[in-house]
């Protein structure tokens, strides 16, 4: 008897493919191995179905690897998917994913899969006759009108009947224009004045590139904004309504839209909701009465608004949610104490449980338990003091979900800005933000620093930048006794000040940036001057950023010395140096590097920056950077960043892992004629976001996230003198389908 082989669908046909992107990533991350054997599934925007490889699995946009796909990836039909998968997990969202499209194809396939049938799954995507439909069960909906894109295109001769019908079906301004069949807040504009209304209507009706479509125009509703995921408790056949998540949008927002929907930090969550247990009660009540109106079964997402008179009123019903790993599925399910996997889990049962299926599966993972052994007690650090806590979290949060239950007893434990220990349970480890984080953590669950011997074997140092990645941990964990990931003190704390990286291997004969160091104090006391000898010293374009910070903080390019003196008044808010550094030229590469004594060179990857230099959004927003894995050169050329490299990693000292940024600079291009690499940073505890860098390039030589997080641990203690009973990833599973 074979495991349970779940395909993992994601990408697809609609504007949401990014998100799809990242929930089937997440799911496969999640998804109980131990159970089932994993199929990820590919659809690219034009339909094509491929078993998408395991080394594009975790990157951060479908462009890094969609050029690859047809000569990578096995190309299958639809109609040879069932002798590849047992059942479908639908990741996908929006257009051909969520409306009945997708659920029809499957069903005259016979394939079992996750969620709401044809009939439901269509009705509730379709907006104008879903809104019908509620009205109709007693539940209260938005007052608006429907404009089909004749209209939207003719609009000097409809202007006044479609005020005419606003005014008619009393919808008074501001007015919320969107999509009747789009998701993920695109498309959707706030109109405050009539004469706004026709460049909202045509950015609604054409935010899908292939096909116009009809467009809402509803009233601006007032209250408290929520999410409520409802699953089903497939034992007693009941609705289970998760606890509502109240949604505050950015101050000077309009709404809650793609950016603060998926960026890290971003928004204002609470789960639960800041209301009244009645209040509670009453949006758990009607949206159950929504998922049952509708006819959804297994799992729905239902957003509204509580209205000042306190009435619940739904705007957007949803058959799936979106899976990123902090997505109010998870959000909401970690209140009653759900793991990602063990909601993913239940999803599924109550799906085979449907299908007459579960039975089997429950007697195959009964006989494939095998005998408990000692677990490494791993304790993950994340958040911290720096400008990179929200970062920080995202790591700390993947490297806790993607450790293995089987192998390590993982304790999250939370860092404020103090730098003080709490230990956090599954509802606080999804949290959007540190900030909210740090609000809720009880005094009772802070730990010293003098109490992780006693409840780990190994501390998985999360954090980035600051204290966390300049030496301090590392030196109180060298004190400790304990056994951390990364580098010794000394290579973290030269490594965090970029300028003295810079000097150190400038000495040791590797290229480096031309720089300057620049003291708050003599800049102060003389501005014109010191930006002068700037200029002279180091012409511009030039860069100037912290010497002492990463992600992007506060770098700018720099192009005239009047946005050089802004640049500089706003680094000295908060630092007492700044860094100079020429504008280099040539392909941006970013390097991981893993080892100790023995070094592994990962293929570099290429940063594509579409601005002056790389943005927050272009780092960590679904879809929104790039990077090319492997970079666009020769193979001489590979060799020749990867040999530089490993020298400059083992130069500085680095052990267990790092990544490197530099530029690589053909001879042509290069100033001095010559072929060079030109180091920028040095990164010793890189970022282990779910779609970080150093992951695709890790896969690309065979070694999955779940893998590469088992050695970085095994390094650690190897470099630590302890010994290591954990045992990385068989073989077997590197293979790629």
């Amino acid at each position: 008897m074979h495991k349970l082989r779940v395909g993992v669908l994601m990408g697809g046909k609609s504007a949401e493919k990014e998100v799809s992107f990242n929930s089937g990533r997440t799911v496969c991350d999640h998804l109980d191995s131990t159970r089932y054997t994993i199929i990820p599934l590919f659809q690219t925007q034009t339909g094509t179905l491929y078993l998408l490889p395991w080394h594009f699995l975790h990157r951060g946009k479908i462009s890094d690897f969609q050029h690859r796909l047809a000569q990578e990836a096995k190309k299958i039909t639809w109609d040879t998917l069932k002798q590849q998968v047992d059942f479908v997990f639908l990741a996908m969202h929006g257009r051909f994913a969520e409306d009945g499209t997708v659920q029809g194809f499957l069903e005259i396939l016979n394939i079992p899969y996750l969620g709401s049938k044809t009939f439901a799954s269509a009705l509730s995507m379709d907006k104008v006759i879903q809104k019908k439909v509620l009205a109709l069960h007693g539940i209260n909906v938005p007052k608006g009108i429907h404009v089909i894109p004749q209209d939207v295109n003719n609009f000097a001769s409809t202007n006044k009947q479609i005020l005419e019908q606003l005014k008619k079906n009393d919808v008074p301004l501001p007015w919320v224009v969107k999509p009747y069949k789009e998701g993920s807040s695109l498309g959707v504009s706030i109109v405050k004045k009539a004469t706004d209304l026709l460049s909202a209507l045509q950015k609604a009706c054409n935010v899908n590139e292939y096909q116009q479509q009809t467009v809402l125009v509803e009233e601006k509703l007032e209250g408290m904004e929520f999410s409520c995921i409802t699953i089903t408790d497939y034992t007693t056949k009941k609705l289970l309504p998760l606890p509502p998540t109240e949604i505050v949008p950015e101050k000077n927002s309009e709404f809650f839209d793609y950016e603060q929907k998926y960026m890290p930090g971003r928004a204002t969550k609470h789960t639960p909701a800041r209301c009244s247990q009645e209040q509670l009660q009453q949006i758990q009540d009607v949206s159950m009465q929504a998922m049952r109106a509708l006819e959804m079964t297994n799992i729905s997402r239902i957003d509204g608004f509580l209205t000042p008179d306190n009435r619940v009123v739904i705007v957007d019903p949803n058959t799936l949610s979106g899976m990123g790993p902090a997505s109010f599925l998870f959000r909401e399910a970690a209140e009653i104490n759900m793991s990602h996997t063990q909601l993913i889990n239940h999803l599924i049962e109550t799906e085979l449980e449907s299908y007459g299926m579960l039975e089997n599966v429950l007697l195959q993972e009964k006989q494939n338990q095998k005998n408990n052994k000692k677990k490494l007690r791993v304790a993950v650090l994340m958040g911290g003091a720096s400008h990179e806590r929200e970062v920080s979290l995202e790591s700390g949060r993947n490297v806790t979900h993607k450790l293995s239950p089987h192998t390590y007893e993982v304790i999250p434990i939370f860092v404020n800005s103090n730098m003080e220990l709490f230990k956090i349970n599954q509802a606080l480890l999804v949290r959007n933000s540190t900030k909210e984080i740090a609000h809720l953590v009880e005094q009772k669950n802070k730990i010293g620093w003098h109490d992780l011997p006693n409840i780990a074997d190994f501390i998985f140092i999360g954090l980035h930048g600051g204290k966390g990645e300049n030496g301090c941990v590392q030196g109180t964990l060298e004190m400790l006794g304990l056994p951390y990931n990364g580098s010794s003190v000394l290579t973290s704390a030269l490594c965090m000040d970029k300028f003295k990286t810079n000097t150190f291997l400038g000495k040791q004969g590797f290229d480096v940036a031309q720089s300057l160091l620049i003291t708050k104090h003599d800049w102060t006391n003389n501005p014109t001057t010191v930006e002068q000898h700037i200029i002279d010293t180091i012409a511009l374009p030039l860069i100037v950023k912290p010497h002492d910070d990463g992600c992007s903080v506060m770098v700018e390019k720099i192009t005239t010395q009047k946005k050089l003196h802004t640049t500089l008044t706003t680094i000295f808010k908060n630092k007492k140096h700044a860094l100079v550094e020429e504008f280099l030229t040539g392909m941006e590469l970013t390097v991981g590097v893993f080892g100790n004594d023995t070094v592994t060179v990962l293929p570099p990857s290429q940063t594509v920056v579409h601005q002056d230099v790389l943005s927050m959004q272009e780092k960590f927003l679904p879809g929104a950077g790039e990077n090319q894995t492997p970079a666009p050169l020769s193979k001489q050329a590979t060799q020749f960043v990867q040999k530089t490299i490993h020298d400059v990693y083992k130069a500085i000292g680095c052990t267990g892992y790092a990544r490197i940024d530099c530029f690589y600079q053909s001879a042509k291009v290069s100033p001095t004629k010559k072929e060079r690499v030109t180091i920028i940073e040095i990164n010793t505890l890189p970022a282990m976001t779910p779609a970080t860098c150093i992951f695709h390039q890790a896969a690309e030589i065979g070694i999955r996230p779940m893998e590469f997080i088992d050695r970085i641990i095994n390094l650690g203690l190897e470099k630590h003198s302890v010994h290591s009973t954990i045992h990385t990833t068989k073989k077997s599973s590197e293979k790629q389908i």
